[in-house]
């Protein structure tokens, strides 16, 4: 295949499209709006499931440099009470089948694994528009513009390329998080670190008030934590989230009464909290074929976190890239076919959602031993 194709988005999918594009000599460029690949930070910590996101990367040709970043020990779950109490306790026996990574070590790998000059940062996509005969022209923050025979918009949420195949806008789901950090744990917050324990931890009000959160243990000493609150936009929008002593203050009077070392969780961090709204498409958004353009990841199937969200997208660039080299002489073949099997993937995955689980569905869910990852519960994976 020669046709060259453009890439929208530096994400975790585009990238495993571009590398496994690159495997089989197909020419591709990825346009990033960031302006370096340490820009900001990449998020926490994944894990990636043997049944999508592990397939990506053997397609991409990266296993043993993925397993090179495998923290040993963080597949532990713990399950405790608003009071501390344990409910399940599960220790990483190294029969777990999704282990845990870092984000930001795991798309280091992949833009690694490129030539030089495949991404081109500081490219932020502002519009896009079809011209004739499948080609499309995207026009980039400054001015600059790129026409086009094949363009994948793996711009996640709020993707500039989606109006191209559908009307559909994400819509804010009744719930956000708000993340905070603990450094230096080990040291500083002991009773922190020793609730959480080696992997990740779920906290829960057994009555049922909708309050939970969900804390990583990460590299370098760091607990990531996610708290859910179920309010509307306009409740979190009268908090002060620059002001970080009064927002975490805020946020943890929501959960008086628990136990201190989860509330620590909330007001211990140095840093601001950070508040992130969630959003989705429709289940089972899906779009008629337009010549020349497709999407993957959160562009395609935006979903509550549930920890797929990452393994689909990666999955979505793998199978594009072996669609486009199975058919070399034929572009629209090869976007029909991956299409076809995308839109029932991305739907399932999404169905199987619990946006509102009850503490008892978590329970079940992590005693339930059936389960081997965490794909079907609202467990945030950043």
């Amino acid at each position: 295949m020669h046709t060259p194709v453009t890439i929208i988005g530096a994400g975790l999918g585009g990238l495993v499209l571009a590398r496994v594009l690159h495997l089989h000599g197909i020419p591709v460029t990825v346009y990033e709006a960031e302006s370096s690949p340490t820009a900001r930070s990449q998020g926490g910590m994944l894990d990636i499931h043997d049944h999508n996101g592990q397939l990506a990367l053997k397609a991409a040709g990266l296993m043993d440099e993925f397993r090179g970043l495998v923290l040993e020990g963080h597949q532990a779950i713990r399950l405790l009470d608003r009071n501390g109490t344990v409910l399940f306790d599960k220790a990483d026996d190294g029969t777990g089948q999704s282990p845990e990574v870092q984000r930001g070590e795991l798309r280091q790998i992949l833009l690694d694994a490129l030539p030089d000059g495949t991404v081109r940062w500081g490219r932020k996509a502002t519009g896009v528009r079809a011209l004739t005969e499948g080609r499309h022209e995207v026009t980039f923050a400054g001015g600059a513009a790129v026409v086009t025979n094949l363009l994948v918009g793996a711009d996640g949420a709020w993707s500039r390329v989606r109006p191209l195949l559908s009307d559909a806008t994400p819509e804010y789901v009744g719930r956000s998080f708000v993340e905070t950090y603990l450094h230096d744990a080990d040291t500083r917050h002991p009773a922190a670190v020793t609730a959480v324990g080696g992997g990740t931890l779920v906290a829960l009000d057994p009555d049922g008030h909708g309050k939970w959160l969900v804390a990583h243990r990460e590299k370098s000493g760091v607990l990531r934590t996610h708290i859910t609150l179920a309010k509307p936009q306009d409740w979190f929008a009268t908090i002060d989230f620059t002001d970080a002593a009064a927002a975490a203050e805020r946020i943890a009077e929501e959960y008086d009464g628990w136990a201190p070392e989860l509330t620590a969780l909330i007001t211990a961090g140095q840093t601001a909290p950070v508040l992130r709204p969630l959003h989705a498409l429709p289940v089972g958004h899906r779009w008629d074929r337009v010549p020349g353009v497709t999407l993957l990841g959160d562009a395609a199937h935006l979903s509550t976190p549930n920890g797929e969200g990452a393994n689909l997208a990666m999955q979505d660039g793998a199978e594009l890239g072996k669609a486009l080299a199975a058919h070399p002489d034929d572009i629209e073949s090869a976007l029909t076919s991956y299409e076809q099997a995308l839109f029932p993937r991305s739907a399932a995955a999404a169905a199987e959602v619990a946006h509102n689980p009850t503490p008892q569905d978590v329970i079940d869910f992590f005693t339930d031993r059936e389960h081997e990852n965490r794909g079907n519960l609202t467990v945030p994976q950043t």
